[in-house]
């Protein structure tokens, strides 16, 4: 019986995207190759130049608050590519998401992509921080207070 360690999986998963073909490398490169900064996203929401998501639950959105600028709109939502369209000032506006650590903002930008949403940034610092900077809230960037 073959075992498959995580070296395994990631040279079956290499094979896989290369035998797919460059469209697939693209499609999955294309959602996710813009990324802000937490400051920059800010700038840009206060400006309308984006519309800035937070798509953290409620219960986080409670504890934290929301950025200021962003609009809060739970990713558990059934329509929530529909309910993100709706909050664009235009068709052309940028979206750029924003969750805890910029792991599920990054699941998302590829669903939007699916969708039709574009362009879409990721703002992967995330609002607590994760490996790629300290977060929204370490650069003591502006909240709103959001109650149920």
């Amino acid at each position: 019986m073959a075992r498959l360690n995580r070296r395994g999986v990631m040279i079956g998963g290499v094979a896989v995207l290369a035998a797919a073909g460059a469209g697939v490398a693209h499609m999955v490169q294309s959602a996710a190759s813009q990324e802000m900064t937490p400051q920059e996203a800010h700038e840009a929401a206060k400006d309308r130049r984006i519309l800035l998501v937070d798509i953290r639950r409620p219960d986080e959105w409670q504890k934290t608050g929301v950025p200021e600028g962003g609009v809060p709109i739970d990713l558990r939502r059934d329509d929530f590519a529909d309910a993100v369209q709706a909050a664009r000032a235009s068709n052309t506006q940028p979206v750029a998401l924003i969750c805890a650590r910029g792991v599920r903002s990054r699941r998302m930008t590829l669903l939007l992509d699916e969708a039709g949403i574009t362009p879409i940034i990721d703002v992967p610092e995330g609002m607590l921080g994760s490996l790629a900077g300290p977060g929204w809230l370490k650069g003591n960037l502006p909240v709103v207070t959001w109650n149920a």
